[in-house]
């Protein structure tokens, strides 16, 4: 491998310095919790024999005693969400394999798990950011009980997988390893069903045909084929070292499926303090996983709900990660996936082009990631660049590709679509925002004009289905769509509207503390701005008419008001009702104790406690 990329090394030893006391008091506290041996073993024999007493004879027995591992299953299925219906067999098998590997397997609980899909424009999308620190949450209770040795984390969308890693990383004594059940095989071409929103939203098509693309589109069980927030997860889990090499992007129901699946449930029994190779969860997720997860991320054009949840990743190993990191890392990171919505191609093509094992090669030939980690599948992340193959019903790895297979789809860091990642910060007397610029043309990159202001993107749809929008360029604002206000919503029903109007010619963008995730598109949108105007922020105090330069390539947001103006004027303060109903009214204190976008849209402390009774 080559020297790392110099960028790559600062950014990686500044979070370092930055993050040096909270690490080594999280590293405390985890190898505080580590002991060799069954962890059930401290438990007294009434606490124990409640952890065993619903299991057959078999693994009573087992249990009972103190001479194998017991690994916990922690798992997001449902019947509705494709993505995790195939988790439905996932236990009865990972128990079968565990116990070949020599241990026990109970299934800890069950984590909630909503699709931002099924709430888009609905109330229910409040509540999709605050899930995640919820899925945290129960993830921690899942694994409370003091009776596991290893975790295997059944999740793979939105805000499942960071809130289980949260979760489990406050156990990071634990091996973890996540197990995804895989994408949905292709289903209408990504393009041909943006067009059909576009049109639908033109009012050129009824809803019978938008509906029948739709159902074109997510087809079956398995995770939705764009690359989406769903799919970076997947990318994330695997480049951190979190998954088996390979795993990721392998369709359900199929016979490497199965395979990989016993797999993950043998290694994690391995990877207990049982055998020689025990590794922590705790010690996997560190600051060179982090940089390895930005660096991914950018590479491959993923979801900017990432630059949320990474954060908040981080900061839950002790880790301090910063917008500036992530905003140093995209200037030197090629993008070398066209995935949609950046491309017409979807994960399957990606994974069929090389998938991971070449990114991870090129990106490692290029020094952009750290070789030398730890992951669930041994030291070095060249491991990695390996292709998972069926050997009779197992699963052997082979050398994987080192030449892209379609260079429409994935190129090398030698012969990349774009010589930055594409995700960029932009910052002004607006505050600071995220812009993904993977998808946006260079020519609709630059947007000057008057805001028209808006708080429900509702009333953003209903003024454009009126032809109130339809007469020169503008830059929409949208506000009080942060999470202190209803809980960061992603506001993807805008996209298709925004998009008509670009493609009539006006220049049009966004502006908005609320988010637009994997799927942000071809029109600039300025998204997760912070300070919010909940808070207070300066986007409380935009009014109609005020011109707004949005310049992505120069990262630029400017409120073209002067200061004592703007101060002078009353901030515009949230409808009430907008947190009530659907269960919104239970998160109220969510929204009271959530942090801002920059450190992740937290409900947990930002700050790891440094005295030495810190577990107490």
């Amino acid at each position: 491998m080559n020297h790392m990329h110099p960028v790559v090394a600062e950014v990686t030893a500044r979070i370092v310095e930055r993050s040096r006391a909270e690490r080594t008091a999280y590293l405390r506290r985890t190898d505080a919790a580590a002991q060799r041996g069954p962890t059930r073993g401290r438990l007294a024999c009434a606490n124990l024999a409640h952890g065993f007493a619903a299991s057959g004879e078999v693994d009573k027995k087992a249990l009972r005693g103190t001479v194998k591992p017991n690994v916990a299953i922690v798992s997001a299925y449902n019947d509705m969400l494709s993505a995790h219906q195939p988790f439905e067999s996932f236990p009865a098998q990972m128990k079968k394999a565990v116990m070949r590997s020599g241990g026990i397997a109970q299934f800890a609980g069950g984590v909630p798990a909503m699709c931002d899909g099924i709430t888009q424009g609905r109330d229910g999308m409040q509540l999709s950011l605050f899930s995640r620190d919820v899925i945290a949450m129960s993830t921690a209770i899942a694994l409370s009980h003091d009776m596991f040795d290893a975790t295997l984390m059944l999740g793979v969308c939105d805000k499942i997988v960071p809130g289980m890693l949260i979760g489990a990383l406050s156990f990071g004594h634990l091996p973890t390893i996540f197990v995804p059940a895989g994408p949905m095989t292709s289903g209408l071409p990504n393009d041909e069903k943006a067009r059909i929103r576009q049109e639908y939203a033109a009012g050129n098509v009824g809803r019978e045909e938008l509906l029948e693309a739709e159902a074109a589109s997510y087809h079956s069980a398995g995770t939705c084929t764009f690359y989406g927030t769903a799919n970076s997860n997947q990318m994330l889990m695997e480049v951190m070292g979190l998954h088996l090499p390979g795993a990721s992007f392998v369709n359900p129901g199929t016979p490497l499926r199965a395979a990989l699946t016993d797999a993950a449930a043998a290694r994690a029994t391995a990877l207990t303090t049982w055998g020689e190779e025990y590794t922590p969860v705790g010690k996997i997720v560190d600051e060179r996983a982090i940089v390895n997860g930005c660096v991914a991320l950018l590479a491959t054009g993923g979801s900017t709900n990432h630059t949320l949840h990474l954060v908040a990743i981080a900061r839950a190993a002790g880790i301090i990660l910063t917008w500036d990191d992530l905003s140093d890392l995209s200037a030197v990171v090629p993008l070398l996936a066209r995935v949609y919505p950046n491309g017409k191609a979807d994960v399957n093509h990606f994974h069929a082009a090389g998938g991971l094992a070449f990114t991870v090669h090129s990106l490692l030939k290029a020094g952009l990631l750290h070789d030398d980690v730890h992951t669930v599948a041994g030291h070095g992340l060249w491991r990695y660049t390996t292709e998972a193959r069926l050997d009779g019903t197992g699963v052997t790895w082979e050398e994987g590709p080192k030449a892209s297979h379609d260079t429409d789809v994935l190129r090398g860091a030698d012969d990349p679509f774009s010589r930055d990642g594409g995700l960029r910060m932009l910052d002004g007397n607006l505050g600071r925002a995220v812009i993904k610029t993977s998808a946006v043309r260079p020519e609709h990159r630059q947007v000057k004009g008057p805001a028209r202001v808006f708080e429900d993107q509702n009333d953003f749809l209903q003024a454009f289905q009126d032809g109130l929008l339809d007469d020169g360029d503008f830059v929409a604002v949208l506000r009080f769509q942060g999470p202190a206000a209803n809980g960061m919503p992603e506001l993807h029903k805008l996209t298709p509207a925004l998009g008509v109007l670009q493609d009539r010619g006006q220049r049009v963008a966004l502006v908005t503390d609320g988010r637009m995730s994997g799927a942000s598109g071809k029109v600039p949108s300025a998204i997760h701005l912070t300070p919010e105007a909940a808070v207070g922020g300066p986007l409380a105090r935009v009014q109609d008419g005020d011109l707004v330069t949005l310049d992505a390539d120069a990262g630029v947001l400017e409120l073209h008001v002067a200061p004592y103006d703007l101060d002078a004027r009353a901030a515009a303060v949230p409808d009430d009702t907008l947190v009530f109903g659907t269960g919104r009214e239970l998160f109220s204190s969510f929204r009271a104790a959530v942090g801002p976008a920059d450190q992740g849209a937290s409900v947990f402390p930002t700050a790891t406690p440094l005295t030495e009774n810190a577990d107490d």
